[in-house]
């Protein structure tokens, strides 16, 4: 199991409670005012970090570029992708006060950045974590920027074989990243739940040693909290104020009472994780006495009966000899008589 790193004042991993991230995205719809209550609401939802998109729109995509399936099927579809991205762009100066807002709220702030000048910029507010997106998991020039700022990671695998992570681990590893986070992630908003293969997080464990979470396209909390069971130590869901706004994430994203849910069960879930050991519970002790069987009398025993299996019968309550001493009560002499249905005790039978 890959030991802890510590990410801002949370450690992520190892035996560390599950670190939860709260996809704001875009969701703000461009409006910096929008974007500071998703903060707000992360962090009274349990989020341990609220995460963003930082990109110039003009950088990452040409005119020509197609939207894809679901971003037509959620926004406009006479619009172009270039235009929908235009207007869910905020500024440096945006993210910066939205980053201090963060600070101020008590949640931690990270982004995903899509050029040299986002990296630079989100290392420049302190940006605890870079978040690298599933499209740029084959992005070499990217991967090799945002290792050499010597910034924990978070690597998202959709949409990629096990030998491009591999490459996009060496890439990050080479440039001098200290720490990363691999989640297991299905590109497409919403997945059926038979698409979410929870099993991959434990391919991704082993081949790559590395701590590894779910980023989480499916439809309510269930697979989130399954994925926090079977091991992950990272959980990350968009989220929106409410689902029916305008926009191409929004329907694919938990509301507040959906993420706040989400964050209650998983922790219900790590309570009840326990431990490994095998042990009967202090709370078990008493049931133990009261639901096990003794052994019993099963009829009226005379003084010098030779106990055989049809003298004993085994019955509540468990506090008298147990079912597993049956064995070497046969065969004793009883010393006095014995009612039916008494509890046997040793100082009934004669050596």
């Amino acid at each position: 199991m890959p030991h802890s790193v510590v990410i801002g004042n949370r450690a992520v991993g190892g035996e560390a409670p599950c670190f939860i991230i709260a996809e704001a995205g875009v969701n703000h719809n461009g409006d910096p005012a929008l974007a500071r209550r998703l903060v707000e609401q992360a962090r009274a939802c349990g989020a341990d970090a609220v995460k963003f998109q930082t990109f110039t729109t003009e950088s990452v995509i040409i005119a020509e570029a197609p939207k894809a399936d679901y971003q037509r099927q959620t926004t406009d579809a006479s619009e172009s992708q270039l235009e929908m991205l235009r207007k869910l762009q905020l500024s440096h100066r945006d993210f910066r006060e939205i980053k201090e807002h963060a600070d101020r709220v008590g949640v931690l702030f990270f982004s995903t950045p899509h050029d040299t000048r986002d990296i630079d910029f989100l290392v420049s507010v302190g940006a605890p974590l870079i978040k690298v997106p599933s499209m740029d998991i084959v992005n070499l020039p990217l991967l090799e920027e945002v290792g050499c700022r010597k910034v924990p990671v978070v690597l998202s695998t959709g949409m990629a074989t096990l030998s491009e992570t591999e490459r996009a681990l060496e890439t990050l590893r080479q440039a001098g990243c200290p720490s990363i986070i691999l989640l297991h992630c299905v590109t497409n908003y919403p997945i059926k739940d038979e698409e979410a293969n929870l099993r991959v997080m434990d391919t991704l464990a082993l081949a790559f040693d590395c701590i590894v979470g779910f980023s989480d396209h499916t439809v309510g909390t269930a697979v989130a909290v399954a994925a926090v069971a079977r091991g992950a130590k990272v959980i990350e869901k968009h989220f929106t104020l409410d689902c029916a706004m305008a926009g191409p994430d929004h329907a694919a994203s938990l509301d507040p009472p959906q993420f706040a849910q989400m964050v209650t069960d998983i922790r219900r879930v790590e309570q009840a994780l326990g431990s490994e050991v095998k042990r009967p519970l202090p709370v078990e002790l008493a049931n133990r006495k009261a639901m096990r069987r003794s052994l019993v009398a099963g009829a009226d025993l005379p003084a010098g009966t030779v106990l055989a299996r049809e003298h004993v019968t085994l019955k509540r309550p468990g506090t008298g000899l147990g079912a597993e001493l049956l064995p070497y009560l046969l065969g004793r002499t009883v010393k006095r008589m014995v009612p039916k249905d008494s509890l046997i005790t040793l100082d009934m039978l004669f050596e």
